[in-house]
């Protein structure tokens, strides 16, 4: 008995010389993808404004100011995702931006949100934002991104933060930025 031929109709070999080929190029085109991708910024996972950071042995309340921008009151955020593109798109997607203390706690209290990135440190920190009018949060939080940075973006941004903020300029939550495999 042939076990090849009368069991699978002989075309198992094929098959899966067919199947390894296409995964190998299918591999290939993934590769030249990330490879072309290497210069967007990826942000997965957001960290909520905890809007103070101490207080002095003398009574003074050190406020949570990151890249010269103040805090607001505690927000919590359940999931973030944004892409920044070189040509400064922004596609961002937030889940769960809600107040987390207060009369208000588990609402949105009507806020809207834009997002800022800054790029480099100390004096050479530029600031690129998407409008500020922002996109209305929905109730649960929810809310979605599309837009375009204002300045354009630097040829690089080294060391990115990413605050989302709200209309009057606080900020709710920075993004955790995603590295590459072997980026530190």
């Amino acid at each position: 008995m042939n076990f090849r031929n009368e069991t699978f109709g002989g075309n198992v070999v094929r098959n899966i010389g067919r199947a390894l080929l296409m995964t190998l190029v299918a591999s290939i085109g993934m590769g030249s993808a990330f490879a072309q991708d290497s210069n967007n910024l990826k942000f997965r996972g957001a960290i909520g404004v905890i809007p103070v950071t101490g207080v002095s042995a003398t009574g003074t309340v050190n406020l949570n100011v990151v890249r010269g921008v103040n805090p607001g009151n505690p927000w919590r955020i359940a999931s973030f995702d944004a892409l920044i593109t070189p040509d400064g798109h922004v596609r961002a997607v937030g889940r769960g931006l809600l107040l987390a203390a207060g009369n208000g706690i588990g609402t949105n209290v009507n806020q809207s949100v834009h997002v800022s990135l800054f790029c480099g440190t100390g004096a050479t920190t530029s600031e690129h934002d998407t409008p500020v009018a922002g996109v209305r949060l929905q109730p649960d939080g929810d809310f979605a991104i599309d837009a375009f940075l204002s300045p354009a973006l630097p040829g690089t941004c080294t060391t990115p933060t990413l605050l989302i903020r709200n209309v009057g300029g606080a900020w709710f939550a920075a993004g955790i930025q995603k590295l590459e495999s072997g980026q530190n």
